[in-house]
């Protein structure tokens, strides 16, 4: 098996200095939350920047940046209205979304969007989550970038 994910990716990661990869995805999930018009609580956490690829691509500084968070403490219906229109307003923003509708591969058929910011190839995850296994009414997000070459290793 060949080694080299650079044949596995379809991109070249790009130099950049994680800081400005880490406002980028920030700003991109702060919109996300505007789009949903959802004012409830949002989870404490910013992005940060991880490590990406084969040991010898960490090596040579790849790295990508995630925001994993979630907006909760109103009711079911208020995240439901969220989530449509985060779909809604995702496409007039510069997202692509890849899927929009219920997850087939649960239960709960809970619906998720997924999108790819067109310019930036940063992508999101939303999902709509509620209390029937326990947790919270919510829906949580996950931004990342793609992997990138760090012009500034921490």
């Amino acid at each position: 098996m060949d080694n080299d994910s650079s044949t596995q990716r379809s991109y070249t990661p790009q130099p950049r200095a994680h800081q400005d990869v880490e406002e980028e995805v920030g700003d991109l999930s702060s919109r996300a939350l505007d789009m949903t018009q959802v004012k409830g609580k949002v989870t404490d956490g910013g992005p940060a920047t991880y490590p990406c690829g084969t040991s010898e691509e960490k090596k040579q500084g790849l790295r990508n940046v995630r925001h994993v968070w979630s907006v909760y403490g109103v009711d079911h219906d208020t995240l439901g209205k969220g989530m449509k229109n985060l779909a809604a307003r995702l496409p007039e923003n510069g997202w692509h979304i890849v899927r929009n509708g219920p997850n087939e591969r649960t239960e709960s058929k809970r619906i998720e969007v997924f999108a790819v910011h067109e310019q930036s190839h940063t992508q999101l995850e939303a999902r709509w989550m509620d209390s029937s296994d326990g947790g919270e009414n919510l829906i949580n997000f996950a931004v990342y970038s793609r992997c990138f070459k760090d012009t500034d290793p921490k």
